[in-house]
């Protein structure tokens, strides 16, 4: 339909030069051009260009006519692109919109090598049918007299009988929650240490308490790329002020039933509200500080040995204030941004957030300064997917830490954060001692000097083995080649041969010129086969 003259337009017209200079230079007759295709029984519209401008126009021009189609299917509009959109979810999106109103697509070329399934048949039907991921499926544990610990990291949990405590069990791997593959220790995937205080802070919901007063891990629990571990988190009884145990055991999924768990954290949890005071950020970056340049940063710590994948290098800018505490902006990445909301702190944020830690020190090393111990860790808000984050020395070995939000509303703090600096070689050894059994790893001894050993004659004979052409003195070693002459069948090669090695050893066993030397013999046995002749090694 030509917008020159707001009737279809014929094949002269478009391959009129002077059709294209009127375009140009004449108005634009939009709205007939629209009321022109409504009247042919158009009824959608996609417009192909940068953003929703001529969707917009032709709306108005729709619901002048009388034709609602936002209120039902009588008219769809959609645009392609959209300017504050990505472009494939826009595009995606306008041909989603068309589909869903009786638009014919050849969704084969949309998707190449897909397959239609059916959906579901009603509104009510009551079994889900959108895939989850394995991770996220905590299944009907309730038929196992558990309850469902809603949480990513764990499926379940359970009250201990006689007592007030409660375990949480769940189960990790890298096919079930692949971000972990994002943090490495000398080639290794490694569960990160906020993973453990995840889950430490989770027991502590479960039994009332809202800080960890402790948690120190105790070894690195290393993930196999094909292989899953077993998880749990036992919560002990309250004790004085309400203290109660925490204590994180794993062990391979398919461990025999005997199989001892092992101990990878232990600490404490209390009730204690707020260990931290929430800082400043009415102006952000803090006033009078200097920016941190995190060029080259993630590259340091991959030559120490610890690599980050996309999903942990969330730390997005850094500066230290006046008074030498460190602030900086974490984010986690789009790829795990949407699972936010089912962690108190996603392990990815919270990691990164300690990546300025790197900056706290009194000068430059080439080691890594890494978390070692926890105290007094409280969750203020869950779900946060952004931080500004302070750091600040409270003794030679250890940090606060608060983080919050945009709006500047607490999401965490830790009232102290216990470092040790770690050294690529110490990276490189606990890589190599790392496996599926960390008791067991690789070392060399030296051997202790050995005198260098004389060099001893050697006489070697050809296939005939001829004791006799030996003379004068014979050496240390004898070494005697033996083979059969070809005849038919292996078990009479096989005699053949044992004759002629029988005869060697006898006559180098009677001859006493032989008492102080060695007989090696190497034998080979012929066996005939027609025209061809088949040699085997015996």
């Amino acid at each position: 339909v030509s917008t020159l003259t707001g009737e279809q337009a014929t094949a002269e017209q478009l391959c009129s030069p002077d059709y294209w200079v009127d375009q140009v230079r004449g108005a634009v007759r939009f709205a007939d051009g629209v009321r022109v295709l409504h009247a042919r029984g158009v009824r959608a519209y996609l417009e192909l260009g940068p953003d929703g401008v001529l969707t917009a126009m032709a709306q108005d021009t729709l619901d002048a006519l009388g034709v609602d189609s936002h209120a039902g299917p009588d008219a769809v509009l959609a645009p392609a692109l959209r300017r504050d959109r990505d472009e494939r979810g826009a595009v995606m999106s306008a041909l989603a919109e068309l589909h869903v109103h009786g638009v014919p697509l050849d969704w084969r070329a949309v998707f190449p090598g897909g397959r239609p399934v059916e959906l579901p048949t009603y509104a009510f039907q009551h079994q889900w049918y959108w895939g989850q991921g394995a991770g996220d499926r905590a299944g009907n544990v309730s038929a196992a007299g558990l309850a469902a610990a809603g949480h990513p990291l764990l499926g379940a949990a359970v009250g201990l009988a006689g007592s007030d405590g409660v375990l949480l069990t769940g189960r990790l791997s890298l096919r079930s929650h692949p971000w972990l593959a994002d943090y490495a220790v000398a080639g290794s995937a490694v569960v990160p240490g906020s993973v453990f205080v995840e889950l430490a802070v989770r027991a502590g919901d479960q039994v009332g308490c809202d800080v960890v007063e402790e948690l120190t891990p105790a070894r690195p629990l290393v993930l196999g790329e094909h292989d899953a571990v077993a998880v749990q988190v036992r919560v002990g009884a309250a004790g004085e002020s309400d203290r109660r145990t925490v204590t994180i055991y794993a062990r391979p999924v398919e461990a025999a039933d005997e199989e001892t768990w092992v101990e990878y954290a232990t600490g404490v949890l209390v009730s204690g509200g707020p260990a931290v005071a929430p800082f400043d950020t009415a102006v952000w970056p803090p006033r009078d500080a200097s920016a941190i340049g995190l060029d080259g940063l993630y590259e340091r710590f991959a030559e120490s040995g610890l690599s980050h994948g996309p999903l942990f290098q969330g730390l997005r800018a850094a500066w230290r204030g006046a008074d030498g505490a460190v602030f900086a902006e974490v984010v986690l990445p789009e790829e795990v941004e949407s699972s936010a909301g089912s962690f108190g702190m996603h392990p990815a944020l919270l990691d990164a957030a300690l990546h300025a830690v790197a900056f706290t020190g009194p000068g430059d090393s080439e080691d890594l300064v890494l978390p070692f111990s926890w105290g007094g860790v409280c969750l203020h808000a869950d779900g946060a997917s952004m931080l500004r984050v302070r750091l600040a020395r409270t003794g030679d070995d250890s940090v606060s830490v608060s983080a919050v939000d945009s709006a500047g509303e607490m999401v965490l703090s830790v009232r102290s954060l216990v470092l040790r600096p770690v050294s690529a070689d110490q990276f490189a050894s606990s890589g190599r001692a790392m496996g599926r059994n960390s008791l067991f790893g690789v070392e060399w001894t030296p051997l202790a000097e050995l005198a260098a050993a004389e060099v001893s004659p050697v006489a070697v004979l050809g296939p005939d083995a001829d004791l006799s052409v030996l003379e004068g003195p014979v050496p240390d070693v004898v070494l005697a080649e033996v083979v059969s002459d070809p005849v038919d069948g292996v078990v009479e090669s096989a005699h053949e041969l044992t004759a002629r090695v029988l005869g060697v050893v006898q006559g180098w066993l009677a001859d006493d010129r032989f008492a102080d030397s060695r007989l090696v013999v190497v034998t080979r046995g012929a066996v005939a086969a027609g025209d061809d002749e088949v040699v085997t090694d015996l």
